[in-house]
């Protein structure tokens, strides 16, 4: 005699959990990020400040190029960009605070060629892309508001930025279009490189990841990015002199700040 089975319904597949990326900061929260920070620029100091030396010297080439090959002009829309790519530079000191962490060596060898993948990469050239085009921008709005007036040196652009009425309007509409730029940027590349670093998430995934832990811990995320611009103001202040000490700084508490609102 054959024993017929009951036959169940299908269970209908379970929706995905919603995840919360809140992590209830406060606004205070950056300074801690730095305080952790300092202390990890300072335990091995050698690496890090060697690696904001080069850093340095990078951006000096690469203003010196701007002047040797005509390129002025485009000196302040790649100091802004700065910003944006930032986050890839500063891939090595992530390393460093995550291995300090972990209680592990810290190299400057490892800390220049760390282990990403091609998502690190891709990463990196999605930022890189995002820094050209707003560079680009930049010249097509100049061209926008001045026509083909050769630019004009920087002993008079202030005054023509200022006194013009197509310097007004070229401030306020930049401004308005390179905020756009900034705050893209600075969400999707505040922590997509630690998230490749740490969790092996490829670059979509973080990219996205770091979008959602900016734009739901916003407090904290935005005083933090005031933060950053306010010390990049403070280096370029000291003709870029204080990178070497700033950037690693920035570096390093990047990390604490990525270890503040990742998943556990």
């Amino acid at each position: 005699m054959t024993q017929t089975a009951d036959i169940l319904p299908p269970h209908e597949p379970a929706l995905p959990r919603a995840v919360n990326h809140n992590r209830h900061l406060p606004a205070s929260a950056p300074l801690a990020w730095l305080a952790a920070g300092w202390r990890d620029l300072w335990t091995q100091p050698g690496t890090s400040l060697a690696y904001g030396l080069g850093v340095t010297l990078v951006s000096y080439a690469l203003i010196y190029a701007m002047f040797t090959f005509g390129w002025a002009q485009i000196l302040f829309p790649a100091l802004a960009g700065f910003l944006v790519v930032g986050p890839l530079l500063a891939t090595g000191l992530y390393v460093k605070s995550r291995k300090l962490a972990a209680r592990e060596k810290v190299t400057l060898t490892g800390m220049l060629f760390p282990h990403g993948g091609m998502h690190l990469f891709f990463v990196g050239a999605v930022l890189m892309t995002l820094m050209l085009v707003w560079v680009r921008a930049a010249v097509l709005l100049y061209a926008l508001f001045f026509g083909w007036r050769p630019f004009p040196g920087f002993d008079q652009i202030t005054t023509m930025l200022f006194t013009t009425p197509p310097g007004l309007g070229m401030l306020i509409v930049g401004t308005a279009i390179g905020g756009l730029f900034a705050a893209f940027s600075y969400a999707i590349g505040a922590f997509s490189i630690p998230l490749v670093l740490d969790r092996h998430h490829d670059a979509f995934s973080a990219m996205g990841l770091s979008l959602s832990y900016v734009t739901n811990n916003m407090p904290a995320t935005m005083v933090w990015a005031i933060l950053v611009v306010g010390l990049v103001l403070v280096s370029l202040a000291t003709g870029l002199l204080g990178l070497i000490l700033i950037f690693p700084l920035l570096g390093h508490a990047t990390w604490h700040a990525y270890v503040a609102v990742r998943s556990n």
